[in-house]
C-alpha cells in the first residue's frame, strides 16, 4: 500500500511554508543569529534558529492562547496549514478516519518556566490549571486532535532529533493498518532561560558568535550545533482513498521507515545508524543504487560527524552518493528537524534540486563522503533517503521518493 504526503505547513526560522522555505534554503538564507527572547549576553551560547515575527494571535483563536506553550501554537498552526494544503475540510473524512501522530522532544519549555516561577515567587495557587498538560510532550498530539476533531488512531513519540522520523514512519504503519488519513511530523521550541540552560548542559553547541561560522555540518571547523525552532506537519494519506477524494496534489511518498538503537558503550558492536538505513531502503524495496541523495543527520560534533559519515559512505561507497544537510541554516530543531529534511527532501525530488550545506567550506578526506556545498545540485533526484540521530542512541530514516513509484504490497 502507497503512503502519500498530500499536505505540508512548515514553520522554520529562515521561512514559514514550502515555497518560502525552499527559495530560502536554495538561496542559502539562513534563519539562525543572536536569540532575541531574553538577555543571552552572559551566556556561553548565544545564536539560535529563532522564528521572528509570528503573532500567534493572528493565526489562532484566542482561548487557546492561555492553554499553549509556543511550540504547541507553531504545531497547531502547521498542522492548520498542512490540513488546508492537502484541501481536507470538515466532512472530507469521518472523524474516526482520521489520527494525528506527532514527535516531541521538548515539551512546553517556556510554558512550564512562567508557570514555576509563578509557583516559586506567588504561590500555587497563581499556577494556571493548563500547566497540568501544556508541558507534556503528547499536547501536540493532543491539541491537534481536538482542533480538528481527528479521533482515530494517535500517539506522541519522544526519541529526541529522531523523534519526528518516528512520528512519520509510526504515521505511515497507522494509515497501513486501515486509517485513511494520519496528520504527521514534529515541532518543538525551548528558548526560555531554563530550555536554554537545558540544551546547554548537552555539551553539543557551539560557543561560536559568527551565524555564518557557527555550525558547520561535517566541516573540519565543526564545534558543535545551534539549537533551532519549529518544524513541519504532514499529511499522509492512502494512496486510493486521497484518488478517491480527489487530493489536489501530491508530494510524494513515504517509501520505507525503519529505527534502530545503538548497543550499549563498551560492547565493541558498531552504532546501528547503518543498520536503520539499511532496513529503511528494504522497507522501501531499493537499494542503495536508487537513492539519490541523503539528507544527513549532521550534528555538527567531529565525532559525530565522522560516525555517521563512516555509516553513508559503508553503504553507499566512498563519495558514492550526494549528502546534504540544509539545517545548517535553520540549526538542529529536534523531532521537528526530521519532518522538516522529508519536506526538503520531497521538495528536491520534485524540482531535481539538491539543496548545498551553507557554512561548511572543509570536508576531512578520512570522512569519505560526497557533500553538496556552495551552491545547489540540479540533478534528477528520484527517491532519497532522511536520516536523523537523537541523544542516547536512537536512529531513525526515512525513504522518500515521488509520487507513482509505489508497491502494491
Amino acid at each position: 500500500m502507497s503512503v502519500l504526503v498530500t499536505g505540508v505547513g512548515l514553520i522554520a526560522p529562515n521561512g514559514t511554508g514550502p515555497q518560502p522555505y525552499w527559495t530560502a534554503t536554495l538561496e542559502g538564507r539562513s534563519g539562525i543569529g543572536v536569540l532575541s527572547r531574553f538577555d543571552v549576553s552572559r551566556y556561553p551560547v548565544r545564536l539560535a534558529g529563532e522564528i521572528r515575527d509570528f503573532d500567534a494571535a493572528a493565526h489562532l483563536p484566542g482561548r487557546l492562547l492561555p492553554q499553549t506553550d509556543v511550540s504547541t501554537r507553531y504545531a497547531l498552526v502547521a498542522a492548520d496549514r498542512a490540513l488546508a494544503d492537502a484541501a481536507i475540510e470538515p466532512g472530507a473524512y469521518a472523524d474516526y478516519d482520521m489520527g494525528v501522530v506527532t514527535g516531541n522532544g521538548q515539551g512546553g519549555f517556556e510554558f512550564t518556566h512562567r508557570e514555576f516561577h509563578k509557583l516559586w515567587s506567588r504561590g500555587p495557587e497563581k499556577v494556571s490549571v493548563y500547566e497540568s498538560f501544556a508541558w507534556f510532550y503528547a499536547v501536540n498530539t493532543g491539541q491537534i486532535s481536538i482542533r480538528n476533531q481527528l479521533r482515530g488512531p494517535s500517539s506522541a513519540l519522544v526519541t529526541e532529533q529522531a523523534g519526528g522520523l518516528d512520528a512519520i514512519g509510526h504515521a505511515r504503519r497507522t494509515v497501513r493498518r486501515g486509517t485513511p488519513m494520519v496528520v504527521t511530523g514534529g515541532v518543538d521550541s525551548a528558548f526560555d532561560p531554563w530550555g536554554w540552560v537545558s540544551q546547554i548542559s548537552g555539551g553539543r553547541l557551539t560557543t561560536s558568535d559568527d551565524p555564518a561560522r557557527a555550525y558547520l555540518p561535517f566541516g573540519s571547523d565543526a564545534s558543535g550545533h545551534v539549537p533551532g525552532e519549529g518544524g513541519a506537519i504532514l499529511i499522509l494519506e492512502d494512496a486510493a482513498t486521497a484518488a478517491e477524494r480527489g487530493a489536489p496534489h501530491v508530494y510524494g511518498e513515504i517509501a520505507g521507515y525503519a529505527s534502530t538503537f545503538d548497543p550499549a558503550p563498551g560492547t565493541g558492536r558498531p552504532p546501528g545508524l547503518r543498520r536503520a538505513a539499511e532496513l529503511a531502503l528494504d522497507d522501501a524495496g531499493l537499494t542503495p543504487a536508487d537513492i539519490d541523495v541523503v539528507f544527513a543527520d549532521a550534528a555538527g560534533t567531529p565525532d559525530l560527524d565522522r560516525t555517521e559519515a563512516e555509516a553513508i559512505s559503508a553503504l553507499f561507497g566512498p563519495h558514492g552518493i550526494p549528502v546534504t544537510a540544509p539545517k545548517a541554516l535553520t540549526g538542529r530543531l529536534c523531532s521537528g528537524g526530521g519532518p522538516l529534511d522529508v519536506v526538503t527532501a520531497l521538495l528536491a525530488v520534485r524540482e531535481g534540486v539538491i539543496p548545498p550545506t551553507y557554512g561548511t567550506d572543509g570536508v576531512p578526506e578520512e570522512y569519505g563522503i560526497d557533500l553538496v556545498r556552495g551552491a545547489p545540485r540540479e540533478t534528477p533526484v528520484r527517491a532519497a533517503l532522511v536520516l536523523a540521530r537523537g541523544r542516547w542512541g536512537f536512529n531513525s530514516a526515512v525513504v522518500v521518493r515521488g509520487a507513482g513509484g509505489g508497491r502494491d504490497d
